[in-house]
């Protein structure tokens, strides 16, 4: 697995390219970052962000349903063997988690993302 390298949010051109657990970090980032409907060839994926999670009020039940979502994102990137400590927060209408991903390259990454 290769992954061009992003730099305040945008692809660059002329780094080298990530390979590894560094591929999976920014191959997790990008598809939390992709939201439901927004890619045109492929309009069903994506993460639900306007559709489950922002606008939400931060109860427990809430936290629980946009933890399963995020998780589900997480999972579903290639060379994710599992999640490890999982944590997440409302503060107001704003989620944000923290966790560490395991990758079948054996070495564990830390993410870090807030909506």
């Amino acid at each position: 697995m290769i992954y061009r390298p992003m730099v305040g949010g945008d692809y660059t051109m002329g780094l080298p390219f990530l390979s590894g657990a560094d591929a999976v970090k920014q191959a997790i980032n990008t598809r939390l970052k992709l939201l439901m409907n927004e890619w045109w060839e492929q309009m069903d994926d994506g993460l639900p962000l306007f559709q489950h999670i922002l606008g939400v009020k931060g109860h427990p039940d809430s936290l629980r349903a946009v933890d399963l979502l995020v998780q589900e994102r997480i999972m579903g990137t290639p060379h994710v063997s599992r999640i490890v400590d999982f944590q997440s927060s409302y503060d107001g209408r704003a989620y944000s988690c923290q966790c560490s991903v395991e990758t079948t390259f054996g070495e564990t990454i830390p993410i870090t993302t807030t909506f």
